[in-house]
């Protein structure tokens, strides 16, 4: 998969007006006020060059899926935020395209940063309307993306705009680049890919592309009970995907005739409710009326010892439903193997990001992803539009 993109520094942003797309998508509380500022500190160093090599940074991101203006949703506290961690203005505009914005934009002092509003209260963003990405690109001299979390989408402001100015990789994409580059290109060996979560139909194509590119894949998670069910192993009330077995059944012949090794859990906690209060039994089969909701205790020793060996290995999903303490001793064993393993070591995805975060590993691993959906389809195979339109 060819990842080779223009970056940064083929720009040259002295007295430029250099359009920024980042992913401040952050997550708020009842009351509007930031609950995680992640997405807005990755952001920084891309923001930080180009002020340092004299350009002017117009920000373009968006937050939540509003249909339409929804004033919840404006990006206020975001502006708040970023010019606290900058320690210098933030010109926030009430609007992302028009002629007030082009003349605010122009108006803007050197050394100060502007952040447009949120680009999806225009419809024709996610549809990557052409004329509302001519609109955007009349707001700067040059594009950088840097948001990595939206590269797998073709919109407006994240395509759109790459098609219309000299554009190039923010240092946040390049370094999810460079992270899977390391995963899918040419990976130190053993390569082992640990996959979780619910529905193995959200990890087939995954599962698919990896069996010929690692070495093991370890599932867990609710999807781990379609792969049982499809060996005709006993599962009780657990989830099973029926309408998945058959492709399930191609993939585990696949792997006997010389694909990588997949390994399923051997033993189960199980409950016989979904419930953060159900009691937690531990056992090798899952009788009738329970569901099995985490990977046993000897499933969690093989696949720390699978892990403990690897020299690359990328995460993405829970071994069961970690939420609740009861049913997240396997997400945190395999957390801490990932974390102590000295092999290169990705984490992607939503849940796993979260758990990474709730058992305070996040910096023993190498590299931590900013995009669930845009780090899935780069394992599916898929070359990403973001990076596509970026590619040198």
């Amino acid at each position: 998969m060819k990842l080779d993109t223009r970056g940064l520094d083929s720009l040259e942003v002295r007295g430029k007006r250099v359009l920024v797309r980042v992913d401040f998508n952050v997550p708020l509380d009842d009351a509007g006020a930031i609950t995680d500022d992640t997405r807005i500190r990755s952001a920084l160093p891309t923001i930080q060059e180009i002020l340092d090599r004299g350009g002017l940074p117009v920000l373009l991101s968006h937050l939540g899926r509003p249909k339409g203006v929804d004033d919840r949703l404006r990006l206020d506290p975001v502006a708040k935020r970023l010019e606290e961690l900058l320690g210098r203005p933030v010109t926030k505009l009430d609007e992302s395209i028009g002629e007030a914005v082009e003349a605010a934009v122009r108006a803007a002092a050197p050394g100060s940063v502007v952040l447009l509003e949120n680009v999806r209260f225009h419809p024709g963003e996610t549809k990557g309307d052409e004329a509302l990405a001519q609109a955007f690109a009349r707001l700067g001299d040059e594009f950088v993306n840097d948001a990595f979390g939206t590269s797998h989408r073709d919109h407006a402001s994240v395509c759109g705009v790459a098609r219309l100015l000299p554009s190039a990789a923010g240092r946040l994409l390049e370094r999810e680049i460079v992270a899977f580059r390391r995963v899918l290109e040419d990976p130190a060996r053993p390569l082992v890919a640990v996959l979780g979560g619910a529905k193995v139909s959200d990890k087939l194509t995954v599962i698919e592309n990896l069996l010929e590119r690692v070495d093991s894949i370890l599932v867990g998670g609710g999807m781990a009970y379609t792969f049982l069910a499809a060996q005709g192993i006993p599962v009780g009330r657990s989830l099973v995907q029926e309408d998945q077995i058959e492709a399930v059944r191609k993939n585990l012949e696949r792997s006997r005739a010389g694909g990588a090794e997949i390994l399923l859990p051997v033993d189960h906690v199980v409950a016989k409710e979904f419930a953060a209060d159900a009691e937690p039994i531990e056992t090798e089969v899952i009788p009738e009326g329970t569901m099995g909701l985490d990977i046993g205790a000897r499933t969690r020793e093989r696949y720390a010892e699978v892990i403990a060996k690897a020299k690359t290995v990328v995460w993405n999903g829970p071994m069961g439903v970690f939420e609740w303490e009861s049913f997240r001793a396997g997400t945190s064993a395999v957390g801490r193997a990932v974390a102590q393993t000295a092999g290169f070591s990705v984490v992607g995805g939503g849940d796993s990001v979260a758990a990474i975060e709730l058992l305070g590993l996040g910096s023993a691993i190498d590299h931590i992803s900013t995009g669930g959906g845009a780090s899935l389809e780069l394992l599916e195979g898929r070359l990403l539009p973001g990076i596509e339109v970026l590619l040198a």
